[in-house]
């Protein structure tokens, strides 16, 4: 590859990384903005109106595949850790401003590298030790405890980043060794089913205009997780993992002039300072890793999107040569297929 392909590619990837994370920042304002709901039946129709594209786009898609999982017990936890989390961050948005949500989420980092320790069996030097206080600094700017008063809504907040870390441990517990599409169906069903049993029990009539916002939270999440696998795809993640960031702007923005919400200089201050570490994560992560790296398989979003790898993983997997995390290894010899829009 040359290295102006590459620099296109690059650029290709910041583009549609930047234009992804723009997407789910309106997917997140418009959750905020759904006042009056139960969570739990926000979150069910949210997600069923981004279940029924992918519905229709297996049942018109001719590629064989099996839908069952390899590893059930790793998928199951996979399900649990989307639904907590997506319940979390739903009920985060709509108590918390979107800033200060963000910045919480932004901590997933720091739990996703200290989780590696017991579980992976990651040793952890300098710089990400460096990394993990400096992103728990930036948390203590944020909640400022003593000065406010520590709420179910940060726990919320606080508990989403625990599952976004969770998951991507699983995630990379899982490997290659589960298809891309076992890894967004059975989430997505999992969502569905419970929290519409859930819905049940707390179900309000939706009015017209709350029906429209989340039909287009739905929408706007396939549409959101596409362009983060294109982007994924097109260039190597050290270039698209930091375009998360950008949705500290648009929260800001949205924030202003949606939410009437004011600039807390503590929150930005707080924010700032757990960016720089999870930038320093990202480099870490994906300059010095000896194994294959958190950034590289999951993205920081709740959409119970899959994995996503590029698209020179993508080309060394068709020549049946897998990456697998340390210490796992292939259970046969047939090559894992891949689906291009996931």
């Amino acid at each position: 590859m040359t290295s102006q392909s590459s620099a296109n590619n690059a650029l290709k990837g910041i583009g549609l990384g930047l234009t992804g994370f723009a997407i789910f920042s309106v997917h997140d304002a418009l959750i905020k903005s759904v006042e009056g709901i139960p969570v739990f039946q926000t979150a069910f129709f949210a997600v069923l109106f981004s279940f029924v594209p992918f519905t229709l786009f297996l049942a018109f898609d001719r590629t064989e595949r099996t839908m069952r999982p390899n590893l059930p017990i790793l998928v199951g936890l996979r399900c649990l850790f989307t639904v907590t989390g997506l319940l979390c961050v739903f009920y985060a948005f709509g108590k918390l401003p979107l800033a200060e949500v963000y910045s919480l989420l932004f901590a997933a980092p720091i739990l996703i590298t200290l989780l590696a320790i017991p579980i992976l069996g990651e040793r952890i030097r300098l710089i990400r030790w460096f990394a993990i206080i400096l992103g728990m600094v930036g948390v203590l700017v944020v909640l400022r405890p003593g000065s406010t008063t520590f709420s179910l809504d940060h726990l919320a907040a606080l508990g989403a980043a625990a599952c976004v870390a969770c998951n991507s441990i699983v995630t990379r517990k899982i490997g290659s060794r589960e298809h891309s599409v076992t890894l967004i169906i059975y989430p997505m069903l999992s969502n569905v089913v419970i929290t519409g049993i859930a819905t049940a029990f707390v179900y309000v009539p939706l009015p017209g205009d709350v029906l429209v916002k989340l039909a287009a939270v739905g929408a706007l999440s396939v549409v959101g997780q596409t362009l983060m696998v294109l982007a994924y795809r097109a260039s190597e993640a050290q270039f698209v993992a930091p375009m998360q960031y950008s949705q500290m702007l648009w929260a800001l923005l949205f924030g202003a002039l949606i939410f009437n919400e004011s600039i807390d200089r503590t929150v930005l201050l707080g924010s700032a300072v757990i960016v720089c570490s999870g930038l320093l994560f990202i480099w870490r992560e994906l300059v010095a890793s000896v194994t294959q790296p958190v950034l590289r398989t999951r993205n920081m979003r709740l959409g119970s999107g899959p994995h996503t790898r590029s698209a020179e993983a993508d080309q060394r997997e068709q020549s049946g040569v897998v990456d697998y995390p340390q210490g796992m290894q292939k259970q046969d010899n047939k090559p894992h297929a891949t689906i291009g829009a996931e």
